[in-house]
């Protein structure tokens, strides 16, 4: 293999551009890939170790079927071995979709005369966040077309109202944000409401097609897009997630490009992207696209498999774009984090359910996992994975460079697992139908037995036994 480290022709500087596709295509083609090669790359990333391109390479080389299951299976071991066996749980939550974006993909595209612009005022955001917290939940996504209206101050002046409502018991401690790139002071405007991970996906890294999925409006700026979350770094928002939309382009040039915004980061900032995500094209209201990077099922389960090796301390976000069978393979190599109860149709949580028909005119993309979040929590239960809506690492200062230092050595368990516990029977002391409750409650006890640490047992088993007599919101 001709390709080495020190061929990279990019040197990684702040703000600046660092994708280039002749390097990325030059690693793919020149990369070999035997079984002894491949079983040291998977044994490596078992040591908690990220993996360089060339390596990544390697993995997406391999396409013998047995090395294939090799590889999930590595990635079924390393999750168990970093996060143990918990899922995070979030709702997005569609403020505006209003766009002056023209985006081949996109139900929202500006030019799409079909689907009704709303944008929601505070009385129907309140409503919105009611019915979440209603459901249990605890960590939204804010998503926001890109339009002049969604300014940092609107998106902040949203973030602090649904930090604001509290239904019941219920309340909202961790607000991600989806949304457009902004300059460094409209990040540090962001920043000031105390959001979460704020998420920007390049869609496409491969700039040929990104000009030909964009049409028109700011998105049209590949440079721009790709230095985003450059500029959330330097306004002191540490906490960033990356993603591309798969089925644009080939999965292998963006499986590796998305490993190469993760060296970015790291040689720039010294911290990794909090999250990836992975959606597949999905229908929408006038979806026009070339279908030739169409992802198969066998093909996106093993990207996902090959992403969890490749970066072993970032989390791996799975969506309800997916059908439940799909996601319910997918979680075993190595996603950490669903959303659950999903409703993109804009105003929908607080409609009343009258069929299980979407309004393809309200929303952005069609939704596969219709599944209500109860569903999805008791099924998880009943495979034995922890559901949970910790919030913790973020209210503890545990993000950027320090959650680094957790979660690089996989110590993060350490701290995942048992707040995982402790939110769980939150939500089945305040949510839960009876049925869930028995079935979680056993759950627990069963993940109580495992712990080792007496000492630290008999903590969690008071922090416990606090909620049940009516404490909230503890965690370590």
């Amino acid at each position: 293999m001709k390709f080495s480290p020190e061929k990279l022709k990019i040197k990684d500087q702040r703000m600046k551009p660092f994708i280039d596709a002749d390097e990325i295509w030059e690693i793919i083609n020149q990369t070999g890939s035997t079984p002894d090669r491949v079983r040291e790359v998977i044994a490596k990333s078992l040591d908690k170790n990220r993996l360089t391109l060339a390596e990544t390479a390697v993995l997406i080389k391999a396409d013998d079927p047995a090395l294939i299951e090799e590889i999930k299976q590595g990635a079924r071991t390393l999750k168990e071995k970093v996060y143990g066996q918990r899922i995070v749980l979030f709702a997005p939550l569609y403020i505006g979709n209003r766009c002056t974006n023209n985006c081949a993909y996109c139900g929202f595209k500006a030019s799409n005369k079909s689907i009704k612009r709303v944008t929601l005022d505070h009385d129907d955001l309140v409503a919105q966040v009611r019915a979440l917290e209603d459901a249990g939940h605890k960590r939204l996504i804010l998503v926001y077309g890109e339009h002049p209206e969604y300014d940092a101050k609107f998106i902040a002046e949203s973030v602090r109202t649904v930090y604001s409502v509290k239904s019941g018991p219920g309340e909202i401690r961790r607000v991600n944000i989806n949304a457009a790139p902004l300059d460094i002071d409209g990040f540090r405007i962001v920043k000031d409401a105390k959001i979460g991970t704020y998420q920007i996906f390049q869609e496409t890294y491969y700039e040929e097609t990104y000009s030909k999925v964009h049409l028109s409006g700011m998105k049209r700026n590949f440079d721009w897009r790709l230095t985003s979350l450059d500029r959330a770094q330097e306004a002191g928002i540490d906490d960033v997630g990356i993603g591309a939309l798969f089925g644009l382009y080939d999965w292998r040039f963006e499986v590796l490009a998305l490993v190469r915004h993760t060296n970015h980061f790291e040689a720039v900032y010294n911290v990794g992207p909090h999250t990836i995500s992975f959606p597949r094209i999905q229908y929408a209201s006038q979806l026009n696209l070339d279908k030739s990077y169409i992802v198969s099922d066998s093909e996106f389960t093993r990207l996902v498999a090959i992403l969890r090796l490749a970066v072993p301390y970032t989390g791996l976000i799975l969506t309800a774009r997916e059908t439940a069978a799909i996601r319910d393979e997918i979680m075993q190599f190595g996603v950490s984090q669903i959303d659950g109860g999903t409703n993109i149709e804009m105003g929908g949580y607080s409609k009343k359910k009258e069929t299980e028909e979407q309004d393809i005119d309200l929303e952005q993309f069609q939704i596969n996992d219709n599944r209500s979040l109860n569903q999805i929590m008791e099924e998880l239960i009943e495979k034995k994975y922890i559901p949970s809506f910790c919030t913790a690492c973020y209210r503890l200062g545990r993000t950027g460079e320090h959650f680094m230092e957790f979660s690089v050595p996989g110590f993060i368990k350490r701290f995942c697992q048992p707040n995982a516990i402790i939110t769980l029977v939150e939500y089945l002391e305040d949510y839960a139908p009876a049925e869930t409750k028995q079935k979680g409650y056993k759950l627990v006890q069963e993940k109580l037995s495992e712990i080792e640490d007496i000492t630290f047992k008999n903590q969690l088993i008071e922090k416990i036994t606090q909620i049940k007599t009516g404490a909230r919101d503890l965690y370590y």
